[in-house]
């Protein structure tokens, strides 16, 4: 256990589609200022030096394409509470932005993304680690409704994508770290999960001294209201 207002990491790892931003954002809208969100996707390598038509071939559903030294150092430092630069991705162009995101200490960080806890030296970096167990038809239809909308692929295409490279790098990099998690909660989010959950992330914020023990059932029944009642319309 880390002394009080030791800095604190959490992964929330699953597949694409899974729900993982929207488990942070809840997460995030009921511990406010306390919480910080970081996104794998961010930490792409950069793709510039390829002409557009080159990048577009690039499979991005493989670790490998993670600048994972660069997310090593910035983990490294926000456990540590120590100011760092995290660098930005635009998944339209596959380039990173020219200049980095100042990041200032936050006593919880909430990291999303699809391989976090696939390396034992990352894996030892979080203080909490939750797999989002969530069937294949939702993931695609929440990738439907995201790449179509924000990302300018036809139905068609994300439909192709799931099946042929999506689901393969799935069953192959992501569903294999369901076994190195503490908790794992599976789509939609039944009450006794939810508790979990909540039980899990007090101990955070206890030892971090982030809420008063008399808050506990408060927190725990305001997190079961946000996450059960939103999970019916996710």
């Amino acid at each position: 256990m880390r002394k009080p207002g030791a800095y604190q990491l959490v992964a929330v790892v699953g597949g694409s589609g899974a729900g993982k931003s929207w488990l942070v954002g809840q997460l995030r809208r009921l511990l406010g200022e306390k919480a910080g969100h970081l996104a794998l996707d961010d930490f792409y390598t950069d793709l510039s030096h390829l002409a557009p038509s080159r990048r577009e071939e690039v499979n991005l559903d493989t670790p490998e394409a993670i600048d994972w030294e660069c997310l090593g150092q910035v983990l490294a430092d926000l456990r540590a509470g120590t100011p760092t630069l995290v660098p930005r991705f635009d998944l339209l162009t596959r380039c990173r932005l020219a200049e980095r995101l100042p990041w200032s200490p936050r006593p919880l960080v909430l990291v999303e993304g699809l391989w976090l806890l696939r390396s034992p030296a990352l894996r030892r970096l979080f203080d909490l680690k939750i797999f989002l167990d969530s069937p294949a038809p939702l993931r695609l239809r929440r990738r439907l409704l995201r790449d179509v909308s924000e990302r300018g692929r036809t139905a068609a295409e994300v439909k192709h994508a799931f099946k042929f490279t999506i689901s393969r790098m799935h069953r192959r990099h992501v569903e294999p770290q369901r076994k190195w998690a503490d908790l794992v909660l599976t789509q939609p989010l039944v009450e006794i999960e939810v508790r979990a959950l909540a039980d899990r992330f007090w101990v955070l914020l206890e030892t971090g001294s982030l809420l008063p023990a008399w808050m506990r059932e408060t927190f725990r029944a305001e997190l079961l209201a946000l996450l059960t009642q939103d999970a019916a319309r996710n």
